[in-house]
């Protein structure tokens, strides 16, 4: 393990004013997403309207590195570059999922269990060699009646941990993904005590299997109440729940933490990350966005309108909203300009 290599990159992925995009989504998903929007779903297509994307003049001023999915890191671009080529060109990180998706929890009905840790040295050793510098393992945590359970938090602890280390051992920055979904009537207090849980469960995990702290990022869930509550906290409750929650359970030699914008709307993931950094007090990591719907869902309307070149510029203007909000110099006035 290059700890000093994993560690530049870190920082780099977290460098001032950038933040990461969320391109990820696996083929089903983003079939279903083209579908939604009356585009036939192939290889083909799923390659044009990612390739178009990357081809945005500028953005690599707001964006630090692109996780890619498997199909993903495999295509070229319409010149002939492979995937990874072209965003390295520009100084853009090329990075990778490298979960195989979540399944069912034995014996905890309605909990999953991330998978994908067989073979996941030899993955990890490709996509290293085809231009990956750093990986995404996302774990699911649902909060209703009896969940999530003391089963489904050390599971997926143990497995984000694992995940870390071989990815280390292999050279690629590990992005440890533990979400606790939106969907759910429970209140922003339970978000945070449920938060707290599955962090400080992932992060003793991390500390037993040896994972370099100063080289892994952590993308978590803002403390937000379940989306069929009726009792949602102001923007100011968000910031101000979620740097606590933080503060208080994430070892803080972490170098960053990338937000994910899980459902919430592309204005409201940007303010909350505005808020959060624009307090007074210093935090001691550096607060980014790994953002995916929140960075790309009008972009992929435009797109499929057959105006692609207004698609990029919808996903910039995206871009360098959450750019600003790095700063804390996001106005709502900006979003109509």
């Amino acid at each position: 393990m290059d700890t000093r290599l994993l560690e530049k990159t870190a920082s780099d992925l977290v460098a001032a004013g950038k933040g990461i995009l969320a391109a990820d989504e696996s083929n089903g998903t983003m079939s279903s997403r083209l579908e939604a929007v009356g585009v036939s779903a192939t290889s083909e297509t799923r390659r044009s309207y990612r390739t178009n994307l990357f081809s945005t003049k500028g953005y690599e001023d707001s964006i630090s590195g692109v996780i890619l999915f498997d199909e993903t890191i495999r295509q070229e671009m319409d010149d002939g570059r492979s995937v990874p080529e072209a965003l390295s060109a520009i100084g853009v990180l090329p990075g990778i999922k490298v979960d195989t998706g979540a399944k069912d929890l034995a014996n905890n009905s309605g909990e999953k269990i991330t998978e994908g840790l067989d073979g996941l040295r030899d993955r990890c050793k490709e996509y290293f060699s085809m231009g990956a510098r750093f990986a995404k393992w996302r774990a699911v945590i649902k909060i209703d009646d009896g969940m999530p359970s003391k089963a489904c938090i050390s599971t997926n602890a143990h497995a984000l941990a694992r995940y870390a280390s071989i990815c280390q051992e292999q050279g690629l920055v590990p992005i440890i993904e533990p979400e606790v979904l939106m969907a759910g009537n429970h209140s922003a207090q339970t978000c945070y005590d449920v938060t707290a849980e599955i962090l400080d469960a992932t992060f003793e995990e991390c500390r037993i299997q040896g994972v370099h702290l100063p080289g892994a990022l952590l993308k978590p869930n803002m403390i937000i109440a379940g989306s069929f509550n009726s009792n949602q906290i102001t923007r100011e409750e968000v910031a101000n729940m979620t740097v606590d929650c933080l503060t208080r359970h994430v070892p803080h030699e972490l170098p960053g933490i990338v937000f994910l914008s899980g459902g919430q709307s592309d204005e409201d993931a940007t303010a909350h990350l505005n808020l959060m950094n624009s307090m007074d007090t210093l935090h001691p990591w550096q607060l980014s966005y790994s953002y995916g719907r929140a960075l790309l869902a009008n972009a992929l309307k435009t797109w499929a309108e057959g105006n692609p070149e207004k698609s990029q510029s919808v996903f910039l203007h995206r871009a360098n909203m959450n750019s600003l909000a790095r700063t804390g110099d996001w106005k709502i006035d900006l979003e109509s300009v």
